[in-house]
C-alpha cells in the first residue's frame, strides 16, 4: 500500500470494488444484503454439518433437505433445518461474482422465494417466544405480560432454572475437571462442629480463590453472573473446622459491583447535588452475589456474609483496589470511598435482610420494591434474538462505551422487529431493595451537604462474634438437618442431566 493513501480511503477503495457498478449512493444495497445473506449462510451451513454428522455424510443430508423444500415441510417451521436459502442466495455462489455484486446481492434478497424464508424465520421466533413465555406461566394481554398463577419462590427458582441449566450445560467441561481439585473445600454436615466455626473473610485474588468462588457461584439457583464494571470477590472460610488436608472449609461467597447508574428506589431516596449523581452514585456499590453454601447456610450463614458486605475489611479491600484509578468512560478519579451498598431480594421479599442488625443498629434497611423489569424470562431465546438481528446487520456486541444495557436493547430490538412491544421486557416480579450504609452521615454525603464521609467501625471479627451468638449457637440448639448434609449434593446439582436436588442456600 503507498504510504500517502490513508486507511480510509483503501477500506473505501476497497468496498467500491465489491459493490461493483453500484453508485455511492446505494451502497447500502450492497453491504447490508452481504451480511445478512453471509450470516444466514453461516447458520445453514452449520445445520447441515450436524445432519452430515448425525446422517453419515454431506449428500444425504442435502437430499434430505431438498426433499423437505420441495415438499413445503421446512416452509412450515417442520424441517430438519430452520430455513433455507435460494441457491443464488448461499454465500457459495455469491463469492463467486467477480462483478456487478451489488446488484446480484440486491436481486438475491428480493427474490420472493427468499423473502417467503426471511418471513418463515421471524414467524417461527414469534411462536418460539409466545411458547416460551407460556412454558414460563406467563400470559401475553395487550401486548404485555401477566402472571396465570402465584409468584411464589418456587415459580422464581422455575424460571431462573432453564437459563442456568444452559449456562450449566456450557460449562460442564469446566465443572467436571474442577471439581476434583477443589471439592475438599465443601464440608459434609458431620465434618462441623458448630462451636469451632471460627468465620474469616478473603478477598479472591489468586486463581485458585477465583475459581473456588466461581464454583460455589454456579450452586446457586440464580444463573451464573460475573458482575460488570468495579468488581470485588470475596470468601469466608472457616478456619475451626478443616479438611484432612488442613485447608478451610467454605461457608459463604460475597461479590460486589458497579451501581446502576439509574436505579429509581435508590434515586428517590436521595436529593443529589446538580452535576454531582455520577460522581456519589459511582461511590456506592451493588451486591450481585451474596450467600452461604450447605451447611452453613442451614446454620443461618448467609446472615454471616450479609453482615460481612458491611464490613471494615470490604471498605478497605475497595480503597486499595480503586484508590487513584480513573474510570473508563469518562477518564475522571473519583474519591475511593465505599459510603452505601444496594441490592435486591433473589425472590419477592427478602428474609435474609429484613431485621438484618448489628448491637441493635440496623445494617440493611429496605427502601421500596424494583418495578418489575428485566430480562432474565427471555434469557432463553437471547441467542436466538442476537443471531436474528446480526443477520440483518444490527450489531449486538457488549464491551467497553456500551455499557450492560446491550442485553437490554438487544431484547427490545428483536421483539419490536417481530412485532412485539418492549412491554414484554415488564415480567411483573417485583423484589425488595435494600440500602447498606456504610457511614453514618449517609443522607448528607449524598446530598451534598458535607463531603467528609463518617465511616462506621465494623470489624468483620466483631460481625462475626455477634452472628454467632444472635444466629448461629441458637441455630444449633433448634435443628439437626444440617448434619445429614453431603457435599456430593452440589456436584448433582451442577450437573445439567440430573434434576433438581433440593438444595437449600441462603443466596442472592
Amino acid at each position: 500500500m503507498p504510504l500517502d493513501i490513508t486507511l480510509e480511503s483503501w477500506l473505501w477503495d476497497a468496498a467500491c470494488a465489491i459493490r461493483g457498478p453500484v453508485g455511492a449512493p446505494k451502497f447500502k444495497d450492497s453491504i447490508l444484503p452481504l451480511a445478512f445473506l453471509e450470516r444466514l449462510s453461516d447458520v445453514l451451513e452449520e445445520e447441515l454439518y450436524r445432519l452430515a454428522e448425525e446422517y453419515g455424510n454431506r449428500e444425504v443430508a442435502l437430499s434430505l433437505v431438498e426433499e423437505e423444500r420441495e415438499e413445503g415441510v421446512i416452509a412450515q417451521g417442520r424441517g430438519l433445518v430452520r430455513f433455507d436459502i435460494p441457491e443464488e442466495a448461499r454465500w457459495t455462489n455469491i463469492r463467486k461474482q467477480d462483478k456487478g455484486l451489488g446488484q446480484y446481492l440486491t436481486n438475491a434478497v428480493r427474490k420472493k422465494k427468499l423473502s417467503r424464508m426471511v418471513m418463515s424465520v421471524e414467524a417461527e421466533l414469534r411462536k418460539r417466544v409466545i411458547e416460551h413465555l407460556r412454558e414460563l406461566g406467563f400470559k401475553v394481554e395487550n401486548g404485555e405480560l401477566a402472571l396465570e398463577g402465584n409468584s411464589d419462590k418456587h415459580f422464581l427458582r422455575r424460571l431462573h432454572d432453564a437459563v442456568r441449566r444452559l449456562a450449566l450445560y456450557q460449562m460442564q467441561g469446566w465443572v467436571e475437571n474442577l471439581w476434583p481439585r477443589l471439592r475438599p473445600y465443601f464440608a459434609d454436615g458431620r465434618d462441623i462442629n458448630p462451636e469451632a466455626i471460627r468465620p474469616v473473610l478473603v478477598e479472591a485474588t489468586t486463581p485458585w480463590q477465583r475459581e473456588l468462588f466461581r464454583l460455589a457461584r454456579l450452586t446457586w439457583s440464580l444463573p451464573y453472573s460475573k458482575g460488570y464494571g468495579r468488581r470485588l470477590r470475596f470468601l469466608i472460610l472457616d478456619e475451626g473446622n478443616r479438611n484432612p488436608e488442613g485447608q478451610p472449609y467454605l461457608m459463604g461467597i460475597l461479590a460486589l459491583q458497579s451501581p446502576p447508574l439509574s436505579f429509581p428506589p435508590r434515586d428517590r431516596r436521595f436529593q443529589y447535588p446538580p452535576g454531582r449523581k455520577t460522581e456519589l452514585v459511582n461511590q456506592t456499590m451493588d451486591i450481585h452475589t451474596l450467600g452461604a453454601l450447605p451447611p452453613y447456610s442451614y446454620l443461618l450463614g448467609g446472615k454471616l456474609v450479609a453482615l460481612a458486605a458491611a464490613s471494615n475489611e470490604v471498605r478497605e479491600a475497595y480503597r486499595r483496589k480503586y484508590e487513584g484509578r480513573r474510570t473508563e468512560i469518562e477518564g475522571r478519579v473519583l474519591p475511593a470511598h465505599l459510603v452505601a451498598l444496594t441490592t435486591t431480594s433473589a425472590f419477592g421479599r427478602s428474609s435474609l435482610y429484613n431485621r438484618l442488625k448489628y448491637n441493635g443498629e440496623p445494617i440493611a434497611i429496605s427502601i421500596g420494591y424494583t418495578e418489575g423489569y428485566g430480562t432474565f424470562h427471555l434469557e432463553p431465546l437471547y441467542p436466538l434474538f442476537r443471531e436474528y438481528l446480526e443477520a440483518q446487520g444490527i450489531s449486538t456486541r457488549g464491551g467497553y462505551n456500551v455499557g450492560p444495557r446491550i442485553k437490554w436493547q438487544t431484547c427490545v430490538r428483536a421483539l419490536e422487529r417481530l412485532g412485539f412491544s418492549g412491554a414484554l421486557l415488564k415480567h411483573t416480579i417485583r423484589r425488595e431493595v435494600f440500602l447498606f450504609p456504610l457511614i453514618h452521615n449517609l443522607d448528607d454525603y449524598m446530598e451534598g451537604r458535607t463531603d467528609e464521609p463518617e465511616y462506621k467501625d465494623l470489624p468483620f471479627a466483631d460481625l462475626g462474634a455477634y452472628w454467632r451468638e444472635r444466629w448461629l449457637l441458637p441455630r444449633v440448639a433448634r435443628v439437626d438437618g444440617w448434619y445429614k448434609w453431603e457435599a456430593e449434593q452440589l456436584l448433582e446439582s451442577l450437573l445439567v442431566r440430573n434434576e433438581a436436588t433440593g438444595v437449600r442456600s441462603d443466596e442472592r
